[in-house]
């Protein structure tokens, strides 16, 4: 649930939207890390000014750790 929309709205603020990747690594049944992987010319635009874009996708992740009690990590890659 939260990756597709991670990968959606990722999808709609990138300049190339086709190299966008989403994937999961579920550490344990708690901790799931969320792998965006997006151009070098978009690393910026995913992270935004002082972190405000990423910031706003953890906030969104954090709200669905409430309904199913899993913590989310985001990490932005180059490809």
């Amino acid at each position: 649930m939260i990756t597709n929309f991670i990968e959606s709205y990722a999808k709609l603020i990138v300049s190339k939207p086709d190299e966008i990747n989403v994937s999961t690594n579920n550490i344990d049944e708690t901790f799931t890390e969320i792998i965006v992987k997006a151009n070098s010319a978009d690393i910026g635009k995913l992270i935004g000014k002082n972190g405000n874009m990423i910031n706003a996708l953890k906030t969104m992740a954090n709200g669905c750790k409430a309904k199913n009690g899993v913590s989310y990590k985001i990490q932005v890659i180059a490809n």
